[in-house]
């Protein structure tokens, strides 16, 4: 049976953490790319053309850049570390994170992809959006999205509680 191929949407999080170990036990021996899907400061900084504020920005982003790398790297060595042959990757796009995850899989070519969840809710949801949510909403590929277990309890919490009403 030929290796699977996935990809690992990995922010540093202990959300993405408790995926890729979820993950691990459920696809020993994989191959995977652990993304960090970071936006570059350019859109921000598109105003300031001319500005010398701009040179400024162009330094911070290098830097956020270096920082995106260590985040990518981190998950691969924890990838590594529970048996995935795993390589980072950072994506540096003006789209969102669930655009750069998608089209990462197309690049790749994942079976899956995997993903965290963060557990939130309601108006945090809405304002702050769900990158689960939207990639599973708009991949073309099998997506799982793993809940810590913190998050997991609390959305257990949530349910009882509702149905003792």
């Amino acid at each position: 049976m030929p290796e699977r191929q996935l990809l690992i949407a990995y922010d540093g999080s202990v959300d993405a953490k408790s995926a890729v170990q979820t993950a691990a036990s459920m696809f020993p021996g994989a191959s995977a790319v652990v993304l960090y899907a970071r936006q570059p400061l350019e859109g921000f900084a598109a105003h300031l053309e001319g500005h010398p504020a701009l040179e400024e920005l162009d330094e911070l982003d290098a830097a956020t850049l270096d920082v995106s790398e260590r985040i990518a790297e981190e998950g691969a060595q924890l990838a590594r570390s529970l048996g995935f042959d795993a390589k980072p990757q950072v994506s540096s796009t003006m789209a969102t994170a669930s655009e750069a995850i998608i089209d990462t899989a197309e690049e790749v070519d994942a079976d899956v992809i995997i993903v965290g969840s963060r557990g939130r809710r309601g108006f945090a949801a809405t304002l702050l959006g769900s990158t689960s949510a939207s990639v599973l909403h708009h991949a073309t590929r099998p997506t799982l999205v793993i809940p810590s277990d913190p998050v997991a309890s609390a959305r257990r919490a949530g349910r009882a509680g509702q149905n003792s009403r």
